[in-house]
C-alpha cells in the first residue's frame, strides 16, 4: 500500500507562497514514491476549541466545517506523515490555522502518534523562527517525530510567486520532503508498531 502525507495549507491565499512551499515539498514526496493530499484553509473563519470535551464522547469535533472534515476523513483513512504549512503573523502562524489545529490535534490525536510531521513557514522578513517553534509544539505534544531538513523549514517572499525565487527556501523543502520519505520509510509503523504508550498522568498543580 503506498503512503500518503497530508500537507495543510494554512494561508487564505489558496496559490500563495505557503502553498508553493507545500507543493515543493509534495513534489519531492512524490517523487520518492508518497502519495500527498493538500487541504487549504481558504478565508473563512475558522472557530477554535471551546474546550467541551464532546470529541472525545462521539469521536469527532463538535463543530463540523468543510477544512475539518476533509482532515477528518484523511486521518481516519490513514495517513503516514503531516506537513503544516502557515504564513507569519506578527512572529506567529495564522490565527485560523492555530484554531483549527487546536480542534485536529485535541479530537483527532489517536490517528496522529508516531506519524512523522514537519511545519512550513513563510515570512516576509521576520518572525519565522517563533512561527516556527509554535507548530512544531503540536507535534511535540501527540508522540509524533519531527521531520528535520537542511535548514529551519522557512521560505521568504511576499508578493504571491516569489517565493520560489528563494532557492535556499525551496531546497530546503525538497530536503524536508526526502527525509520524510525517508522516515516514513524507516519507522513502518503500519509493520513495525510503535513505542509502548503509559496509562496517561496528569498533574494539576491547583489542589
Amino acid at each position: 500500500m503506498a503512503k500518503r502525507v497530508l500537507l495543510i495549507n494554512g494561508s487564505p491565499r489558496e496559490n500563495g507562497n505557503t502553498r508553493m512551499a507545500l507543493e515543493e515539498v509534495a513534489k519531492t514526496l512524490n517523487e520518492c514514491g508518497v502519495e500527498t493530499v493538500i487541504v487549504n484553509i481558504g478565508k473563512h473563519a475558522m472557530q477554535g476549541c471551546i474546550a467541551c470535551g464532546m470529541c472525545g464522547r462521539i469521536g469527532k469535533c463538535t463543530f463540523s466545517d468543510n477544512v475539518y472534515d476533509k482532515i477528518r476523513t484523511a486521518m481516519v483513512d490513514g495517513i503516514d506523515g503531516l506537513v503544516v504549512g502557515s504564513p507569519v503573523y506578527y512572529g506567529g502562524p495564522n490565527g485560523s490555522l492555530c484554531a483549527l489545529m487546536d480542534r485536529v490535534c485535541y479530537s483527532l490525536s489517536r490517528f496522529m502518534q508516531f506519524k512523522p510531521a514537519a511545519c512550513v513557514v513563510v515570512c516576509r522578513r521576520g518572525g519565522a523562527s517563533a512561527a516556527f517553534d509554535r507548530l512544531n509544539k503540536y507535534f511535540t505534544i501527540l508522540n509524533m517525530p519531527v521531520v528535520s531538513s537542511q535548514y529551519w523549514n522557512m521560505v521568504y517572499g511576499q508578493s504571491a510567486g516569489e517565493a520560489v525565487r528563494d532557492e535556499e527556501g525551496m531546497q530546503t523543502m525538497r530536503t524536508l520532503g526526502r527525509n520524510m520519505a525517508w522516515m516514513i520509510d524507516r519507522l513502518n509503523t503500519a509493520e513495525k508498531g510503535h513505542p509502548e504508550v503509559e496509562p496517561r498522568v496528569s498533574t494539576n498543580f491547583i489542589r
